[in-house]
């Protein structure tokens, strides 16, 4: 049967991804900071992993413990609505290295046993923010238009060697667990100069209007996640969500 890793397993798209490939007969190699069995259904094709993204040796040890994988889903990632400006030069790398670094890092240690087979898929879970540019998430969207482009150069490299390299490109998801995530970060941010307060409570106000419309469905990411890996045919990037698919267009 075939194997895919799901990095991020959590909460969200990766936690919904993993329920997903099970129900389909893969193995899921699920893999999340803090391993919770409690998760997922208890299955025999279900392998749960502890893995840092932004720790060489935690996903060295994760990679070695999966065995082969026909498939690798980088869904893993941390968001951050702020000013630049208000910004902490310590977050900006955090961002960075977790969902720009730690997507690479991933591909880098499963890249042998691809090559070495001459086959495999690898499916980069970025957003649509980064199609269209939006106040305040500056960081965040500099961190996934890096993977893109670099998506977008690694499927020529690759195709020779017969692996697969894919993009997802999830809308605005309020219900998943990214949102929470970022707030707790903002909670120890320097405060924003008062300059930018007027603009903030505009977008904030906007933002939190449009909260509880959820144009983007996680059953929509999920199928572009699962067509991304099992449909040679598709094409390299994939919106997932009307609001996503929206910008695309």
């Amino acid at each position: 049967m075939p194997t895919v890793m799901i990095t991020g397993c959590s909460s969200g798209f990766g936690l919904e991804a993993a329920r997903h490939f099970l129900d389909r007969g893969w193995s899921v190699v699920a893999t999340m900071r803090t391993p919770d069995e409690t998760l997922l259904p208890p299955s025999d094709r279900l392998h749960l992993l502890q893995l840092d993204v932004t720790d060489r040796d935690s996903i060295a040890r994760a990679v070695q413990a999966a065995g082969p994988v026909d498939a690798l889903v980088n869904n893993a990632g941390i968001g951050w609505l702020s000013a630049f400006e208000a910004t902490p030069d310590e977050t900006a790398r955090m961002i960075f290295e977790t969902n720009t670094f730690g997507t690479f890092e991933m591909i880098r240690a499963v890249l042998p046993q691809m090559r070495a087979r001459r086959a495999g898929v690898i499916v980069n879970v970025s957003s649509s923010v980064t199609l269209k540019p939006l106040p305040l998430l500056q960081l965040y969207t500099a961190s996934k238009a890096a993977v893109n482009a670099y998506t977008e150069c690694l499927a020529l490299e690759l195709a020779p060697l017969g692996i697969r390299t894919r993009l997802v490109l999830p809308g605005q998801a309020p219900s998943t667990r990214f949102g929470t995530n970022a707030r707790a970060l903002m909670a120890d941010a320097p405060e924003t100069p008062t300059d930018y307060a007027p603009f903030t409570q505009e977008v904030m106000g906007a933002m939190m209007a449009n909260a509880g419309k959820e144009p983007t469905r996680s059953e929509d990411v999920v199928y572009a996640i699962w067509r991304a890996v099992t449909d040679p045919g598709c094409p390299l990037r994939l919106p997932a969500g009307s609001d996503a698919v929206a910008l695309a267009a």
